[in-house]
């Protein structure tokens, strides 16, 4: 045995320098890099490797890319404001607010002129805040004091990337618009992204605050009228003016009495609520055209500062559901108004045996919006018909209707009072009042003519008190036929 050991161990040895040759290129004595023995290797070089080596490049991008995302999701925030969102329309006011406001070097709420900025530091910081550059043309009418309309044009900043710089904190806005539509409005479905550096993450909470009182700003002094679109209740026109209390004459109480009750109900939220009663509100105006419903409504809105939410019952295509969908959900601090109520009654129709009631409101659709199961909360509702006759019992109960109040033709009272407010300037000493109530009483008028009637004759004869005396005959035969 001893004896064939050398020679097996020699025969070992000679094929493991035949394989080393085979697998290793001439003169390489096996000391090379590995590398190298890897690029000689011809089951390498056939393809094997190569596809490792790409495989691995894969994995290194992917490795890379993720590596990325996660530093960018510890190092940046960013927020998302969708169109349908209030705050949308806020933040573009507020962009182009902003970079005006930087420019002229004043406060986005603040119209007065700051002092100007002095030292070469802010001179720089001036020239490096980014402006916008990509801007969208937004066009709105307003009308005028004396009835006309002007057209006003704003610049907001368009869709696309915009960079801000608000705080020290520099801002990167992308407005995005979706191939998508929003089949009730017809709009499509637009979103803004706000991106910045973790740290600064808290300035969002101020850019929304400031943009929020620009928005208030903006409305201060107003009321905004909204109208349904679709399911969705939406601004129609620009926020008109407040109207003040005073300028709608009502007979002596009658507008006392509602604001009274208006005010003791939204006083009353919490006794409400810790009692388990719905907390909402209705009232009814009833009485014959131009009797100051609508306008004791706007009024009423103005002064609690409240906006308005208007909804014609008789509306074409406005059905039960849809009705009870747009009552649960009016905006904040707003008065829905349902005008001609009567409509409703008018059309009893029964659903179908498909559910399908028409295009129209029923009476039990009506019904069931302002005081059924699903009916909504927090809300104070006002009705207006210039029929009454037609309105069923069932409505004028407490819980839908809380108060019923009839708006008549004008009293004595109330044309002294609709005088004073045209011409108290021009007849100091009262003798063109005392005229014109001689030529109402002689007329017949208390009683008969209609307020809206008397502010238009006024309305003609501005400053001109004897022409409103000589036009008050006008008014003759008609009253006469109302009275008959």
């Amino acid at each position: 045995m001893d004896k064939n050991a050398p020679v097996l161990s020699q025969n070992a040895q000679q094929q493991h320098n035949a394989l080393t040759s085979h697998l290793l290129p001439a003169g390489n004595d096996g000391g090379g890099s590995i590398f190298a023995q890897l690029t000689g290797n011809p089951f390498f070089t056939a393809g094997f490797g190569l596809a490792a080596l790409a495989a691995a490049a894969r994995f290194g991008q992917k490795g890379i890319r993720q590596s990325a995302e996660l530093l960018r999701r510890r190092m940046l925030v960013d927020i998302e404001i969708t169109r349908h969102d209030a705050s949308y329309d806020w933040l573009l006011q507020w962009m182009t607010a902003y970079q005006r406001s930087q420019l002229a070097g004043k406060s986005v709420t603040d119209t007065t002129k700051s002092p100007p900025r002095i030292g070469i530091f802010s001179s720089i910081l001036e020239r490096i805040n980014p402006r916008l550059h990509h801007l969208q043309v937004k066009t709105a009418k307003v009308s005028r004091s004396d009835g006309s309309q002007s057209t006003h044009f704003s610049l907001v900043p368009g869709h696309g990337r915009h960079l801000l710089r608000y705080k020290n904190a520099f801002i990167l806005v992308n407005r995005q618009r979706e191939k998508s539509f929003d089949l009730n409005s017809g709009t499509p479905f637009e979103t803004i992204t706000m991106t910045t550096l973790y740290t600064h993450r808290h300035i969002f909470e101020k850019l929304f605050t400031e943009a929020h009182e620009l928005a208030q700003h903006r409305q201060e002094g107003k009321t905004s009228i909204y109208t349904c679109m679709g399911f969705e209740w939406k601004q129609f026109g620009e926020p008109k003016r407040k109207r003040p209390l005073d300028s709608v004459v009502l007979e002596a109480g009658v507008k006392e009495r509602i604001v009274e009750d208006l005010e003791s109900f939204i006083q009353a939220r919490t006794w409400y609520l810790d009692r388990g009663i719905p907390y909402r509100r209705g009232y009814l105006l009833y009485g014959p055209p131009g009797t100051g419903k609508s306008s004791f409504i706007q009024a009423l809105a103005g002064h609690f500062d409240f906006n308005i939410a208007m909804l014609n019952v008789s509306q074409r295509g406005l059905t039960d559901d849809k009705l009870n969908h747009l009552l649960t959900k009016v905006p904040s601090r707003t008065i829905v108004l349902l005008e001609d109520a009567d409509a409703a009654f008018i059309n009893r129709k029964v659903a179908g045996e498909d559910g399908y009631s028409g295009a129209t409101v029923t009476f039990s659709g009506l019904l069931n919006a302002l005081d059924g199961v699903a009916s909504a909360e927090e809300r104070i509702i006002f009705l207006t018909t210039n029929h009454i006759e037609r309105l069923d019992e069932a409505l004028v109960r407490p819980g839908r209707v809380d108060m019923t109040v009839r708006l008549g033709e004008a009293t004595e009272g109330q044309i002294e009072q609709l005088w004073d407010r045209f011409y108290a300037d021009f007849d100091g000493e009262g003798h063109g009042k005392r005229r014109f109530m001689q030529r109402v009483k002689e007329l017949q008028l208390a009683n008969v003519v209609s307020t809206a009637a008397l502010q238009g004759l006024f309305l003609y004869n501005k400053e001109d008190m004897d022409g409103a005396i000589t036009m008050l005959a006008d008014l003759g035969p008609r009253s006469g036929h109302a009275q008959g």
